[in-house]
């Protein structure tokens, strides 16, 4: 697939989104630093969230609106007021998608809604991401799918029959880009709740594009998932993490994301093809294999002894496969402590 003027596949470098979310702290100028910061660890696009309170929930004291896990960042908080604190106003977008363009990033959004996705089209957003709470959410992929723009939609805790559907309905309503990604949602996660392996599935059982969505800190996990066939990558963004922000906690710091970019692109360089034998840049290397060398003086009618044959350091003689063979063997020709030892030795 490509977005914008990149194109993303096992043939390029992974794809890397530095997902700003509600990082800005409700400032503008922070937001502006993020990119900046995005821009100068490696990104290949930043990502912003487009969605105003009202439109992702209702203001409503009814229990079903407080988040009420202990083991949660956001326990005890209302949604409508989280959202209204993580979200970011519509009139930054520009601005900041500007300021991406002029770094030479792409900046998407996520869509949550109709509105969202009629507002970023007169942005002329290059993409669409689909949150994976929202995957099941097919009128909104409809919607998203109608515009024609490369669409990257999250699986956190999608089934396959959920996963096929989303995709499905965004091919029918005319996606033509299209891309998922593995997604484990909780905040942070866990390597240990990451399953990478299900990428590669993924890729064979869906025919798209597959990425990681990686909220595990450091880039262990999304270095591992390149193996897999991993070809883009969404990290959450921050300054510093001290700063604080509603998820700050498991976002990557400017140089922690510089890092990201390095090790995916040093695994993505290290998988090249199935191959044995050697490659080219080794060849200078085989003169420190192990090779047949005579390891003592020896006159012609001598025989070879496991004295005066050894198998050593470097590989310019005959292959040490061949010791067994040569012991007892008649010896030619006078020979010299440290020459190699040749067929044309052997009487």
């Amino acid at each position: 697939m490509k977005i914008g003027n990149r194109n993303i596949g096992l043939g390029y470098r992974p794809y890397l989104i530095a997902e700003m979310s509600g990082n800005h702290n409700q400032s503008l100028d922070r937001a502006l630093e993020i990119v900046d910061a995005a821009a100068k660890s490696g990104a290949d696009a930043v990502k912003l969230q487009t969605y105003t309170a009202e439109t992702i929930t209702l203001d409503s004291d009814n229990p079903d609106f407080l988040i009420s896990d202990p083991a949660s960042l956001w326990n005890g908080r209302r949604l409508y007021e989280l959202y209204d604190e993580a979200h970011t106003p519509w009139d930054w977008h520009k601005p900041i998608m500007d300021r991406a363009k002029s770094l030479g990033m792409d900046c998407f959004s996520s869509a949550f809604d109709d509105t969202s996705v009629d507002f970023l089209e007169t942005l002329g957003v290059t993409a669409y991401k689909i949150a994976s709470f929202e995957c099941t959410d097919l009128p909104l992929i409809a919607k998203v799918a109608s515009t024609g723009k490369p669409m990257i939609i999250s699986t956190g805790m999608a089934t396959v029959g959920e996963i096929d559907d989303s995709i499905r309905t965004a091919r029918e309503n005319g996606c033509g880009d299209l891309a998922i990604l593995k997604c484990t949602s909780t905040y942070p996660a866990t390597p240990e709740n990451t399953n990478i392996r299900t990428i590669a599935n993924m890729r064979d059982t869906f025919g798209c594009e597959v990425g990681l969505s990686d909220h595990t800190m450091g880039c262990g996990v999304s270095v591992a998932a390149v193996a897999f066939g991993a070809s883009l990558f969404e990290k959450h963004f921050t300054l510093r993490r001290a700063d604080g922000g509603v998820d700050s906690t498991f976002s990557l710091e400017p140089e922690e994301f510089s890092q990201l970019r390095i090790e995916t692109e040093r695994a993505w360089q290290s998988l090249g093809q199935i191959t044995y034998g050697g490659t080219k840049a080794e060849s200078g290397s085989r003169t420190f294999r192990r090779s047949l060398y005579v390891a003592e003086d020896a006159k012609a009618g001598d025989v070879f002894t496991s004295k005066n044959l050894k198998i050593v350091r470097p590989g310019y003689g005959l292959d040490p496969r061949h010791y067994e063979l040569l012991l007892g063997k008649m010896i030619k020709r006078d020979v010299a402590k440290g020459d190699r030892v040749s067929w044309d030795m052997i009487a």
